[in-house]
């Protein structure tokens, strides 16, 4: 067989399949950084769909792992599994057999209901990880999916305040406005009650930078008196200030905010324009 950069995983759920994800996973762990890709297939809800994914996992010599609960789709994908000599695993079906012996009542047999019990830990889970990857203007491309986006000039809080919200489940990004350069277009994609400024008086981002410049020892000295002259400072608010102005962005002073303080306010916000 030839060399493969990765193996591939199916999973397959009726639901939105991250307890298979998890249960692999865990598994995975006890290998060492195996080469695999991780495909996840939610929402088999039909017979029809379980073969189909059979099918696909067959041309992509992937071996299949699967939380189906309902006996249509679990069937079929058995059925179809073994006609095309598939490796397929029933991830519950097992415990789901004891239990129901153990405990004398039938298992309900419903899709999603895990996602249901655990909602809240999966929207934290969600957010978190889209905020690393939307952390500092990274991959603007995916910047219509937050559920904010904070802009504004270095160190007023930005990325500690986006994690503290994707912590409550929030999916927040946020994007330097730094002078002389364009911000990202995908910005004017997004609804502006969605875009947040984050705003500083310049005495207290000046004290900040400061504090902050000792830490840059490998910088050369110019660049380190230019990121807390005041003139800069001046100059990078300015542009926060434009640019909330002439894209009706709402702005938050966060000059003697804790980010406690500053989270809750962006999350009344949020709610306020949602609700």
């Amino acid at each position: 067989m030839a060399q493969r950069d990765s193996l591939p995983i199916v999973i397959l759920s009726g639901g939105a399949g991250r307890t298979g994800e998890e249960i692999v996973k865990a598994a995975l762990a006890q290998f060492d950084q195996p080469a695999v890709e991780l495909i996840r297939r939610p929402h088999i809800r039909s017979a029809q769909a379980a073969q189909q994914a059979i099918v696909d996992a067959q041309r992509k010599g992937a071996v299949v792992l699967h939380t189906l609960v309902a006996p249509e789709t679990r069937d079929a994908a058995t059925v179809e599994a073994e006609r095309r000599m598939v490796p397929l695993v029933d991830l519950l079906g097992p415990a789901l057999a004891v239990l129901e012996d153990y405990l004398g009542v039938a298992p309900r047999r419903q899709a999603g209901l895990s996602y249901v019990a655990q909602k809240d830990r999966f929207d934290r889970m969600d957010a978190v990880d889209y905020t690393l990857s939307h952390d500092d203007g990274q991959r603007p491309e995916g910047l219509p999916l937050a559920d904010v986006v904070l802009v504004g000039p270095s160190r007023v809080s930005k990325s500690v305040t986006c994690f503290y919200l994707a912590y409550r489940g929030v999916r927040a990004a946020n994007v330097p406005l730094i002078p002389g350069h364009e911000p990202p277009p995908q910005l004017r994609e997004i609804e502006p009650h969605k875009v947040i400024a984050l705003v500083m008086n310049p005495h207290r981002l000046r004290s900040i930078r400061e504090v902050r410049a000792t830490h840059f020892a490998h910088e050369e000295q110019d660049a380190l008196d230019a990121y807390a002259d005041p003139k800069q400072i001046a100059q990078d608010l300015r542009l926060t200030h434009a640019l909330a102005e002439e894209r009706d962005w709402r702005r938050v002073d966060v000059s003697y905010k804790s980010v406690e303080e500053t989270a809750e306010e962006i999350t009344r916000m949020i709610e306020d324009t949602s609700g």
